[in-house]
């Protein structure tokens, strides 16, 4: 199945982005704090690897904090690295 295809799905009680393929959970988790989203971890299963996966859940996270108009602080080194590719999400960064 390609990324495309695949939904990621905002689960609030947990704290997290969700995608779910093959059955295996990738994830991108978080914390709020005040107006800020604190972006802790990215995980996505070995089976999972290599298919846009992580960067459909980073892309998720950081139009949700946009919508919200939260700053991020990128504690993922993997969404931290997509914030630098990806200069439209500069502006969210918390100073």
């Amino acid at each position: 199945m390609r990324s495309e295809e695949l939904t990621v799905c905002h689960n609030l009680q947990a704290g997290r982005f969700e995608v779910e393929a093959e059955g295996r959970l990738a994830v991108l988790e978080y914390r709020l704090q005040g107006k800020k989203m604190i972006i802790t971890h990215t995980g996505v299963p070995p089976a999972l690897e290599g298919r846009g996966i992580g960067s459909r859940l980073a892309r998720a996270a950081l139009e949700q904090a946009r919508v919200q108009g939260l700053k991020v602080t990128a504690l993922c080194p993997f969404v931290a690295a997509y914030v630098q590719k990806h200069p439209e999400y500069q502006d969210l960064l918390a100073g």
